[in-house]
């Protein structure tokens, strides 16, 4: 006899005996289900769900999803229903009266059964599935995440409204139209387009006379902007036992507002996301293949959330947000796809004559029409509640109402029409098998507005834009307007419309929030003014137009490719001018002989991005005229680079010799500002690291709590190398405030081979080994396998669960 098998037939009853034991421990009854579901959390953190029914499947998604993002989907909830003075108090009065103000008023019935024929039952269930781990958690408080005793409060439940909530979207453009009418007011039109980069049409910016300069200095968009904003927590909201001393949070959050606000208002026009396919002829392994990598302000818990859905009907992998049931980037049986923003004007600032002897009623085609009206009553702690009134026109919320000045305000918002929740058209995706059927599907998409990428195993790439686009005839969209009736929105474009492609003769497509409209596009009205610079796009081109077959690794790394086009075309500037100094003469030796890629550890990346900030910011306050700075932070990159090919554009005199002497006059200071960062030896000046460019995700609360918790809830900090315009996007300051947290991509030959992240981790609970598990292989441009058939799936198991219906 083998005495292997003598030694083998014991080991294998006791590895049976112990997993049925854990599958009998690892058993969970659930009020609400209808039949068994199968959960297999994968050594990721990621939830394969198998159910036996559709119902049961988004049920499922819900309840796990809340259990891995409580205190997120607390959050979100606040969010959504305007109830966030309830536990923070005053300060947050004007955020919950934007919230309502701007909140969806449509029914049910309608507004979910647009995003799938099924939507009422799947958004039911998925509601279901989070208030069942609700009332569980609730039922058990010594199980809440710690967040909930820090801040003394439990979940509350959701109701559909919660889930198709629009404060989240990504939505353009109405703060940029009031400050682009400020601008406009203080310098002109034609001024204005010279410092802005509108294309690939010229705008109409001519203001009409009706709307006083004074009306657009004052804060007519208020509860617009706090209904936008993100939630700021202060010290005295958590428990003392818990608190950081004010001090220090006061010096921490000043450096950390400024270094946030530095980013934003540079990267206005870089944040976006890539997204690209290959067709089998440009592949090795001779079927089409997608990546893509969404880009967002980089948070813990992430933005995202991988799961897999498996039940009659429906077989996806990928990510959404936590908070929406089905999956919006992703690949199911037959093919994957992916998205970046396709920019889009889906907003207008209408100002409105009213009565002077009814503040209420407005000037509308010659008539006098009533607002709508709708009284609310919002809960403040520590006082008594606000009883408010919403005003509506017949364009949308009014957000100011002057009657020294016989003014109105209010936004006009596509995304209040039916239909228009974030990402929830995707549902319809995820089922789909061809890309006719995936083309059909994006036509439900209206918020955001992307550009949706296709791969399918039959060979085909596609891609569609999407997103509600008002049509405009005679003004832009990018001022206010009188909405007296002369300024309307002629219609809506079809979807269908929109720019697409299939099988282009490039064997690719790529976006990355560049203008990528042909030349001749039948619709020019309905196109946006503000794109992305092309920069990363360009970059993603040229490497995709290679000759060349590509790897699924290849295609990983061109997500991560820190060369920067910028660089590239700038450094030669300096190669004939002549410097003041021996070491910024050698400096300028450096770049010379540089590859322009922004690696971390690297000194001619360090000198360079310095350089380029200083530059950029030089020439912003040269050429933006003082009455016109407070709205116009930056000049975009694009045109910087233009000016610096074409300076007779900035200078009417000595042009050359005058943009020579600005290259010099901000090398220098790009010097004096390394060496009073980082000391006075440039061998210690590498870009990524601690004291420049690095990583460091914050939790909510993670400023406002002690140093215990600060290392609990906060990642640590780890080296990056990129930034805003590099494809590996990782925004313009140190650290990497945003960028592409979640990355995926597939080869459409297998399913298994495809890979992916998700930074920090999947869960948002600080106790799971799941919570900030990926940083540090995010940080290094690393990725995890994603398994897709379930016998791939138990190979990478690290728990499994059975969900039971609970008999009464």
């Amino acid at each position: 006899m083998n005495t292997k098998s003598l030694l083998f037939t014991p080991l294998l009853i006791f590895s049976f005996l112990l997993f049925s034991c854990q599958k009998q421990e690892n058993k969970n009854s659930i009020q609400g289900l209808k039949e068994e579901v199968e959960v297999i959390r994968d050594v990721n953190g990621i939830n394969h769900i198998f159910a036996q029914n559709e119902e049961d499947l988004f049920f499922a998604q819900g309840y796990l999803a809340a259990k891995d993002r409580l205190f997120q989907f607390e959050l979100w909830r606040r969010q959504a229903t305007g109830t966030l003075a309830e536990i923070l108090g005053e300060r947050e009065l004007e955020r919950d009266r934007g919230v309502r103000l701007f909140k969806f008023r449509g029914d049910k019935e309608t507004e979910l059964r647009h995003y799938h024929p099924r939507g009422v039952e799947i958004v039911d269930s998925f509601v279901a599935g989070i208030n069942t781990y609700i009332e569980e958690a609730r039922q058990n408080p010594e199980s809440l995440p710690i967040e909930f005793q820090m801040l003394g409060i439990q979940p509350e439940p959701w109701t559909w409204e919660v889930v198709i909530s629009r404060h989240q979207g990504l939505l353009e453009n109405v703060s940029d139209e009031l400050n682009i009418s400020r601008v406009v007011s203080q310098i002109g039109a034609e001024k204005a387009k010279e410092l802005y980069y509108f294309h690939p049409n010229e705008p109409v910016l001519d203001l009409d006379p009706g709307i006083p300069d004074e009306l657009l200095m004052k804060d007519i968009l208020a509860p617009y902007r706090a209904f936008r904003r993100g939630i700021r927590f202060q010290p005295e909201d958590i428990r003392e036992e818990f608190r950081r001393e004010a001090e220090e949070f006061e010096k921490a959050t000043a450096y950390l507002e400024e270094e946030l606000n530095f980013t934003l208002e540079s990267d206005a026009f870089a944040q976006g996301s890539n997204n690209f396919v290959v067709s089998g002829e440009k592949s090795e392994s001779g079927f089409p293949m997608m990546a893509n990598d969404p880009h967002r302000l980089q948070a813990i818990p992430s933005l995202r959330y991988w799961v897999h859905l498996n039940a009659p009907g429906w077989n996806v992998v990928g990510a959404g947000e936590p908070v929406i049931p089905g999956v919006s980037i992703g690949h199911n049986e037959h093919g994957a796809w992916g998205l970046t923003i396709f920019s889009t004007d889906n907003e207008d600032l209408r100002v409105y004559d009213i009565n002077p002897d009814n503040p209420s009623q407005y000037r509308y085609k010659d008539e006098w029409l009533e607002m709508e009206s709708i009284q609310d009553t919002i809960l403040v702690k520590g006082r008594e509640d606000e009883v408010v009134t919403h005003y509506y026109t017949i364009h949308g919320p009014v957000t100011f109402i002057d009657e020294e000045l016989d003014k109105a305000v209010a936004v006009e918002c596509a995304w209040l029409e039916p239909g228009s929740a974030p990402y929830l058209a995707s549902l319809r995706m995820d089922q789909s098998t061809t890309w006719e059927e995936f083309r059909d599907a994006c036509t439900y998409n209206n918020i955001p507005a992307e550009n949706m990428v296709w791969a399918d195993k039959n060979g085909t790439i596609g891609w569609q834009a999407t997103g509600i686009a008002p049509i405009r005839k005679g003004f832009s969209g990018l001022i206010a307007t009188m909405g007296d009736g002369r300024y309307e929105w002629e219609d809506y474009l079809p979807i269908a419309d929109r720019p697409h492609a299939v099988n282009p003769e490039s064997g690719f497509i790529a976006t990355a929030n560049q203008n990528v409209a042909p030349d001749d596009y039948a619709y020019p009205e309905a196109l946006g003014f503000e794109w992305a610079d092309d920069f990363r796009g360009e970059r993603i081109e040229e490497v995709l137009s290679q000759d060349k077959k590509f790897s699924l690794e290849q295609l990983g790394a061109l997500q991560n490719d820190y060369l920067a086009l910028p660089a590239r075309k700038l450094i030669p500037h300096l190669k004939d001018v002549s410097l003041e100094t021996e070491r910024a003469d050698s400096l300028n030796q450096v770049l010379q002989s540089w590859d322009f890629v922004l690696d971390k550890n690297s000194v001619a990346a360090g000198v360079y991005v310095m350089w380029e900030r200083i530059l950029r910011r030089t020439i912003s306050e040269l050429m933006i005229p003082d009455k016109a700075k407070p709205w116009l932070g930056s000049i975009q990159l694009t045109r910087v680079l233009e000016w610096m090919d074409k300076p007779e554009m900035m200078y009417d005199r000595n042009p050359v010799e005058n943009r020579n002497q600005l290259l010099v006059e901000s090398f220098e200071q790009a010097i004096e500002a390394l060496e009073e960062k980082l000391g006075k030896n440039p061998s210690v000046w590498q870009y990524g690291q601690a004291d420049y460019k690095h990583a460091k995700i914050r939790h909510p609360l993670g400023e406002v709590v002690n140093a215990e918790w600060q290392a609990k809830l906060n990642t640590e900090t780890l080296p990056r190398g990129g930034y805003s315009f590099t494809p590996g996007a990782n925004a313009y300051g140190d650290n990497n405030t945003s960028g592409a947290s979640f990355r995926i991509v597939v080869d459409t030959e297998d399913w298994e081979k495809t890979i992916g992240i998700n930074n920090p981790g999947q869960s948002g609970n600080p106790e799971s080994p799941f919570y900030k598990n990926l940083f540090p292989k995010w940080a290094n441009d690393e990725f995890v396998g994603i398994p897709f058939a379930k016998e791939h799936v138990l190979t990478q198991k690290a728990e499994e669960v059975l969900l039971i219906p609970k008999r009464e």
